[in-house]
């Protein structure tokens, strides 16, 4: 991308003028017809486009620019990145894989300093760019020596970390979880930049550490690879895993590790256990009762299925089903809370005089089938208040209708 021209006037404008038009259409409509590079505009127009809900602030920044779909895809979202910043300040700090930048700009500024490092050239200065328009233009409390708030390193991250002398207050990475071929990593010593090989470097650079890590990420797995890390907090967006987090404080040795799960963009309360808790909880069994309960994506995440259940009072269907019951509502769960109508008979005949309309929502957990087939099978689309849940409890495999309470 030609920077000098994306910052034209003419460039600019004609991405404002066209925010809300079809990519597609807008390339036949004006190709030969403006002086600048209309592929690249048009690239932003559509990229402006797929981040509007992840990103709004950026979005509507119109001296903003955005790289390829891949970096934009990769990218936190406003939401998360401000939630990673919370509590965490100090004079300097350091992103190893700054990528679009949205995780440094947000954790840098809880800091006087913030270095930001980034390798694919493109991505780079794209991204300088950005941060060099949304760097504050006074820092509260100047350091002496400093200088600007930012500075911009072009290349590897862990070979800048191997060669500065600076301490850092917080050291962040992002590990590219993508290998040749496109396909996804799942242990962090398979992604770049390797946090396992280099981890003793990092502890010794920073006082603390944070990883952003694939959701898809086993929890045990983490800290097989990384044994000194304390706290994992598993964090979803209306109850959708988006991120693992991974933190090293030193001087804050815990006598257990700690798991986190916070959903944002909900009422939903937090949970948080140690994997021991969950070893001694001891779980009940029981058929379905008036209510029908599913912990927070977040929670099954974490592997917490026998210690939800005893915290709050619950039986659990069966012991692969994920979902628990009991008479009464707990106060402040942290799961969506179904009332139980009745159990019905998944036959089509009978689900045809239950919903005429032919929508109701389906669930199924540990059923017989996924809910795209059942739906299929039943002539259901989704929609209305009313819920069919699919799963199997001790006596075998049933369906509930339910109504959703919370």
């Amino acid at each position: 991308m030609n920077l000098s021209e994306s910052n034209s006037a003419d460039f600019r404008n004609f991405v404002q003028d066209h925010l809300s038009g079809d990519p597609a259409l807008l390339l036949l409509k004006y190709q030969g017809k403006v002086a600048f590079d209309l592929k690249a505009a048009v690239q932003q127009i559509s990229a402006r486009q797929k981040a509007a809900k992840k990103l709004p602030e950026w979005a509507g920044n119109p001296v903003l620019l955005f790289p390829a779909s891949i970096s934009l895809e990769q990218s936190s979202s406003e939401e998360t990145a401000r939630f990673k910043a919370e509590g965490l300040h100090g004079n300097t700090m350091i992103d190893l894989t700054g990528g679009f930048g949205v995780d440094f700009y947000h954790l840098s500024e809880g800091f006087q300093k913030g270095i930001y490092c980034e390798r694919q050239p493109e991505l780079f200065q794209i991204s300088k760019h950005n941060l060099e328009h949304l760097e504050p233009s006074k820092r509260s409390e100047p350091l002496e020596g400093l200088g600007r708030k930012y500075e911009f390193v072009e290349g590897d991250g862990l070979d800048f970390l191997e060669k500065t002398d600076t301490q850092f207050d917080l050291i962040y990475a992002d590990p590219a979880r993508r290998g040749t071929g496109n396909q996804k990593l799942y242990r962090l010593q398979d992604c770049e930049p390797d946090v396992v090989g280099a981890w003793e470097l990092m502890k010794n650079k920073s006082r603390r550490i944070l990883l952003k890590v694939s959701p898809m990420l086993d929890i045990s797995q983490a800290w097989l690879e990384l044994p000194d890390i304390q706290k994992v907090t598993i964090v979803s967006v209306k109850n959708e895993v988006k991120e693992l987090l991974l933190f090293w404080e030193r001087g804050q040795e815990a006598s257990e590790n700690r798991i986190e799960i916070r959903d944002l963009g909900s009422a939903m309360p937090g949970f948080d256990f140690s994997p021991s808790e969950e070893e001694k909880a001891q779980v009940r069994l029981g058929e379905a009762e008036k209510l029908l309960i599913e912990p927070l994506s977040g929670i099954l995440k974490a592997g917490a299925f026998k210690l939800f259940g005893e915290r709050f009072g619950l039986k659990k269907l069966e012991n692969n089903s994920h979902l628990y019951t009991g008479t009464e509502l707990p106060g402040d769960i942290p799961g969506r809370v179904f009332e139980v109508i009745r159990e019905i008979s998944p036959k089509k005949q009978e689900i045809k005089s239950l919903f005429p309309s032919g929508k109701t929502n389906v669930i199924c957990r540990n059923y017989v089938t996924g809910a795209e087939d059942l739906k299929k099978k039943l002539g259901l689309k989704d929609g209305g208040e009313d819920f069919l849940i699919g799963t199997k409890t001790g006596s075998g495999y049933k369906v509930f209708w339910c109504r959703r309470l919370a």
